[in-house]
């Protein structure tokens, strides 16, 4: 693969800032945000007041552990403008959530939170291996989804050449990125394993097109899927993170020479590791629920938001920031069997290591009188024989029952029987609703 590492005077003068900089940096700024949230988002305000928690009162940090959380669905009951902190005439921007379990959370952007996103985009897009020049494939969808629009401004900003796809006609995404020659992808992962097939199906090498860097959010992906996609195409598979109710991709992203977690960028955000139980503080290292509160954003400031995502935080290694590590999973796609957790991103670990099946799977939970049952539908990978894919899908079986420590169906399915996904992949169909 392509070097891809930026040089050093590419970076941002905060890129190669000290530790000790960068935390005073992020206290001015979060006495800054809370009071803004404060003085301008009445829920804020009762919030904090119950708490006993007042902005002036923030002498370290570590003082934002005394301020309540923000969930999704206090986003919701204040919908749709509700948690916005200046008059609706200087929100420049508005996007949303799908909204599918319910209202949609709708975030708002001032001029200057959108020059903010793009920026941090940009640096997201360099760290990841994108150069000045380039021409990016944007295949996330665009409209009220933050994934589009982010990528699409993020990657202007940096210089680059945007073609603006957005997703879905899988085959004319591969004849754009035959045609057009793109060295950089930003999609889903799930999607991207779709194109691939595409390409495959039209007698196209995946390793042989122009793609040197693929982006990769979204949508929780393993170690292995990174393989698989590195592998099948020749290029470096970055994964990016961000979530709309904190900004929208480019929160923090994984640096090409490293590729050993995200880099969260801390002069924006501050992160902390809670136990989604207790809610008490972890310290760094310990896994748990991550927690954001935004530090420069206008519109829309959030206060120790909860990501309902499973991670921890490490020391920066390519920049001074802290890691993340790739997000294992989520608290509300924790599917519980029978005592035991168990995340989508286990049974896709171990379906990756298996040749003769595809990537491509959804997991089935439906239940028998009062017991709860987990079936995986997995595809059979093109050019693997059916009986060898049967005895892969036994095999499988053995394997979660020996890594996970519960027992699961398998039903291996023909090339192409799973739902492909233009955006996030739908990983968990729930049939006990219907019981």
């Amino acid at each position: 693969m392509q070097d891809r590492t930026p040089r050093p005077d590419e970076l941002d003068p905060v890129e190669r800032i000290g530790v000790d900089e960068l935390r005073a940096r992020q206290l001015d700024r979060l006495r800054w945000s809370l009071r803004h949230a404060y003085d301008h988002v009445p829920h804020y305000r009762r919030a904090f007041d119950d708490a006993g928690a007042h902005p002036d009162d923030v002498r370290d940090l570590a003082d934002l552990a005394r301020f309540p959380f923000t969930a999704k669905a206090e986003l919701r009951e204040n919908y749709p403008f509700g948690m916005f902190a200046v008059p609706r005439e200087k929100v420049a921007r508005l996007h949303a959530s799908s909204g599918t379990t319910g209202r949609p959370t709708v975030v708002g952007y001032t001029r200057a939170d959108l020059d903010t996103w793009a920026k941090l985009m940009a640096r997201s897009i360099r760290a990841a291996g994108g150069r000045r020049g380039d021409r990016v494939h944007v295949a996330y969808g665009y409209g009220l989804f933050t994934g589009g629009l982010g990528a699409h401004y993020g990657a202007e900003e940096l210089g680059c050449t945007v073609i603006p796809v957005s997703g879905g006609m899988t085959e004319r995404q591969v004849m754009l990125i035959r045609d057009l020659e793109p060295e950089v992808i930003m999609v889903t992962p799930s999607y991207m394993l779709a194109i691939v097939d595409e390409m495959e199906r039209q007698g196209v090498d995946p390793r042989a097109t122009s793609l040197r860097v693929g982006v990769f959010g979204a949508e929780p992906w393993t170690e292995d899927m990174r393989r698989e996609l590195e592998q099948r195409l020749d290029m470096h598979a970055l994964d990016i993170y961000g979530l709309s109710e904190v900004m929208g991709p480019g929160v923090a992203v994984e640096c090409v020479e490293t590729k050993d977690g995200l880099h969260l960028w801390e002069d924006h955000f501050y992160p902390e590791i809670i136990d989604p139980v207790t809610g008490a503080v972890l310290p760094d290292g310990e896994r748990g629920e991550l927690v954001l509160t935004s530090l420069t954003k206008e519109a829309m400031p959030v206060v120790r938001y909860r990501t309902r995502d499973l991670t921890r935080l490490l020391p920066g290694t390519a920049r001074p920031m802290r890691r993340i590590e790739k997000i294992t999973g989520r608290t509300d796609d924790m599917m519980i069997l029978r005592g035991v957790n168990v995340f989508p991103t286990q049974i896709e670990e171990l379906i990756l290591r298996t040749p003769a099946l595809s990537p491509h799977f959804q997991c089935v939970l439906d239940r028998q009188g009062r017991l709860d049952t987990l079936t995986v539908h997995v595809e059979r990978r093109a050019g693997a024989a059916v009986d060898e894919a049967e005895r892969a899908g036994a095999a499988l079986v053995e394997q979660v029952k020996n890594t996970i420590g519960v027992s699961v169906a398998v039903r291996v399915i023909e090339p192409d029987g799973v739902e492909r996904s233009m955006g996030k992949m739908r990983r968990i169909v729930d049939q006990r609703r219907d019981r």
